[in-house]
């Protein structure tokens, strides 16, 4: 398997990683009545529990394109060592985005992000060159 494919799949593993803490929080704050309810009138998180909500909601904006280029990359062939490195940058990035997000470093946070852009970035260059 190609490290773009790992990659996106260990993207989608941190996707999916990312909703535990903040809904374990829920749960010991809020009573696991409350969070298997329907979640009408919920009331909005604060502290860490917002911000790693935040950051998941975060990493599920950002999954979609990278998935798209990934899959663009695998499907037209034009996979390579290029495309590998980009979809290490994103990952890595998003790793620390969520964890420095959900700590509450704001400047950290942004140049993290910017990570993962960067590394969209380095995919879609290897698509359209």
């Amino acid at each position: 398997m190609s490290v773009d494919l790992q990659m996106l799949i260990a993207s989608a593993t941190l996707c999916v990683l990312l909703a535990l803490p903040y809904t374990m929080g829920f749960i010991f704050t809020r009573g696991l009545f409350t969070v298997v309810g329907n979640r009408e009138d919920f009331p909005a998180s604060h502290g860490w529990m917002g911000r790693s909500h935040r950051a998941h909601l975060n990493m599920v904006e950002n999954l979609v394109p990278f998935a798209a280029l990934i899959l663009a990359a695998q499907a037209s062939g034009q996979a390579d060592a290029w495309t590998a490195l980009g979809a290490q940058v994103f990952f890595y990035s998003r790793v620390v985005h969520a964890v420095v997000y959900t700590i509450g470093v704001p400047w950290l946070r942004t140049l993290a992000w910017f990570g993962g852009v960067i590394g969209m970035a380095m995919v879609l260059f290897a698509l359209v060159s």
